[in-house]
């Protein structure tokens, strides 16, 4: 996995410029935060590495219902975070200056997941594939398209719902210099794969690649 500079840490991470000289990469540098990070540097419930490794070895660290094994798991955006013994529930977000942020959350929030269809595949049986933006894929009897989002029981590993992508959808802008904000579509434009998007009474072009649909 390795290390970055501290200097050099993505934008997007909330951590302070000053402190060790290096920080764990994690497994997905553009897209997350390793748990150390989280729980060291963020929520600071642990002090130091030895700290974190301890809980996760007693499994009392859960992300998306399942105990971590390893302090350089990486945890994307609406992922959550479960600490057994406190018993406290955390989703990762992002706030207006498109920053990652950890929100504190209910038991029954936590045990689900809104993620964006990135692709979908005719398995046999004509069964339906979908390929989502966090690298995991359910088999579902929904109907889902592209670019619609999800929200996903973690616990029966099924998807709940479809989300889909239309004028008047919820969306959180997540890549680009309008990363942080939410808003409601206006119009698509699907062969320019774009959309536009009103926030905060302005109507801005947004790639539909750099948001997710979340209402």
């Amino acid at each position: 996995m390795g290390y970055l500079k501290r200097q050099k840490v993505p934008k997007k991470w909330p951590i302070p410029r000053k402190g060790t000289a290096y920080v764990i990469k994690g497994a997905s540098l553009r897209n997350g935060v390793p748990i150390l990070v989280i729980l060291r540097d963020i929520l600071k419930i642990a002090k130091n590495r030895s700290e974190v490794k301890k809980a996760i070895n007693a499994r009392n660290i859960l992300i998306n219902t399942k105990a971590v094994i390893d302090d350089k798991k990486s945890i994307l955006l609406f992922d959550t975070i479960t600490i057994v013994p406190s018993g406290k529930n955390y989703k990762l977000g992002l706030n207006e200056i498109g920053k990652f942020k950890m929100e504190e959350i209910s038991g029954k929030e936590a045990s689900y997941k809104i993620s964006k269809i990135v692709d979908k595949k005719i398995l046999k049986e004509k069964k339906v594939q979908l390929n989502f933006i966090d690298g995991k894929n359910y088999v579902s009897e929904i109907k889902c398209k592209t670019n619609d989002s999800a929200l996903i029981n973690l616990q029966g590993k099924k998807i709940e719902k479809c989300i889909p992508l239309k004028e008047g959808a919820k969306v959180i802008i997540f890549e680009g210099k309008h990363a942080g904000k939410t808003g409601r579509i206006k119009s698509l434009k699907e062969e320019k794969k774009m959309a536009e998007v009103e926030i905060e009474n302005k109507i801005v072009n947004v790639l539909i690649k750099q948001f997710m649909v979340i209402e």
